[in-house]
């Protein structure tokens, strides 16, 4: 039987949630995200002015706390990091000690 309504699959760049949802599920202040973004570390889209945050933004926020909360990094080591990442399209292994990789990196690195 087919679905009267299917469901759109959604892809993890997808934007979809707002601030306040996107902070509820990090478990941070929206505030904490507009200092990411003001940093550079995050790029969530804009319309209308709403910013939109995708899964994978998402993932992204929690990689910086686990790095900047229990690895102990500040937001400029973060960034460099980051960008070091992004630009040799690297995994983040080299980051953590053997068998203490975040769950939220996982998911980053097989995408």
């Amino acid at each position: 039987m087919r679905e009267r309504y299917p469901v759109k699959k959604r892809e993890p760049d997808t934007p979809v949630y707002v601030i306040s949802v996107a902070a509820d599920l990090i478990g941070c202040h929206p505030r904490t995200l507009r200092i990411y973004e003001e940093r550079g570390l995050l790029s969530p889209v804009r319309r209308h002015r709403i910013r939109l945050y995708s899964e994978r933004d998402i993932q992204r926020v929690r990689l910086i706390r686990y790095l900047t909360e229990e690895r102990g990094l500040n937001l400029a080591g973060v960034g460099l990091i980051l960008e070091i990442q992004e630009h040799y399209h690297e995994e983040l292994t080299w980051v953590f000690e053997a068998g203490e990789a975040a769950p939220e990196t996982q998911q980053i690195q097989s995408e």
